[in-house]
């Protein structure tokens, strides 16, 4: 199903530019300030952010469908800086559906973001939202993720090339186990992979899971990867197989997601056959719309294709790791 046609009225407002109603599914959002230059290297504004998002419609929903999501907004664009947001913001309609969650360093529980319809989606652009980061699990069992995340992160100074060849060898442990990994650019310089799994497990042990993965690729590829937690231990030219982003409230750019730097990239899905031949800058709000209407949202079977990590957990047990994985933080 292609994403819902916004219906474009200008009306009157008070700022410098008219507001715009856009029209999404059986609800009316407002953008005020449509004008507002959100990429200045671009000229893109945030009209143009709502208008990328409509065109990537179901696959951004499919990607925050029901998870807890964090919003990274830009309230004046990207020279005006960030603001981290877990709690929705005061004023939302009541139609924007939410999820309790805990947090237990804080002692608070906080009313996030639920995405269920690309209204919701579009909302959260009029209140400035840029990036979308959910959780990896869902509303209905919070803490029992379905996904894991395969992050490969490089450090200063790893080549892109690194990255390519170390996608190859996660591909090829992932057939191994038969896996079926969703490959997708993270929107800055390296790539994530998504495992749909059963919510069978709690963070801690997918965690233990995900590093039993990363240390058998690191084996496979000693000269590329590592999996040291402390940055000072890792080569800077090396790529971290970031185990960590499984940990409970560890969230990470969804596919589809704007990514709030200059070149307005985008975490984009892509074909495991496509690796060699990109780069995560091909990817951007002005050319991904293209892409998705060419080929749509290449990671819709993601739910049909569920994997039970087990066998990571007797690797897991083989190399000793820990039961308890509480990791500190690096201060690097």
């Amino acid at each position: 199903m292609s994403a819902p046609a916004a219906n474009l009225d200008r009306v009157a407002g008070k700022s410098t530019s008219p507001a715009v109603e856009l029209t999404v599914g059986e609800h009316t959002v407002r953008i005020s300030n449509p004008d507002r230059v959100y990429f200045p290297e671009l000229g893109a504004t945030k009209l143009d952010l709502a208008q990328y998002y409509l065109s990537v419609g179901d696959g951004i929903v499919n990607a925050l469908r029901d998870r807890p999501c964090m919003m990274h907004r830009f309230p004046k664009g990207l020279p005006g800086g960030k603001v981290h947001q877990k709690r929705l913001p005061r004023g939302a309609p009541d139609w924007v559906p939410t999820v309790n969650v805990y947090f237990p360093r804080y002692g608070r529980t906080a009313d996030e973001l639920c995405v269920e319809k690309l209204a919701d989606v579009i909302w959260a652009v009029q209140m400035s939202t840029v990036e979308f980061h959910p959780w990896n699990s869902r509303r209905f069992d919070i803490e029992r993720p379905d996904e894991w995340r395969i992050d490969l992160d490089p450090m200063p100074d790893c080549p892109w090339p690194r990255v390519q060849r170390v996608a190859g060898v996660v591909h090829e442990v992932l057939d191994e186990l038969g896996a079926v990994g969703w490959p997708k650019t993270s929107g800055g310089k390296g790539l994530h992979v998504y495992v749909r799994i059963a919510p069978e497990y709690g963070f801690a042990e997918l965690r233990r899971a995900a590093l039993a993965f990363a240390r058998e690729v690191e084996r496979r590829a000693p000269a590329d990867v590592t999996t040291a937690w402390w940055r000072r231990d890792r080569d800077p030219a090396a790529l971290f197989v970031d185990y960590n982003q499984n940990a409970r409230d560890h969230t990470i750019a969804a596919a589809y997601s704007v990514r709030g730097i200059e070149a307005a990239t985008v975490s984009t899905p892509v074909r495991w056959d496509e690796i060699d031949d990109i780069h995560p800058r091909d990817f951007t709000i002005e050319t991904v719309p293209g892409r998705y209407a060419a080929l749509g949202d290449l990671q819709a079977g993601i739910d049909a294709a569920v994997f039970d990590i087990a066998p990571l957990l007797e690797w897991a047990d083989r190399d000793d790791v820990p039961v308890d994985l509480d990791l500190p933080e690096d201060p690097d």
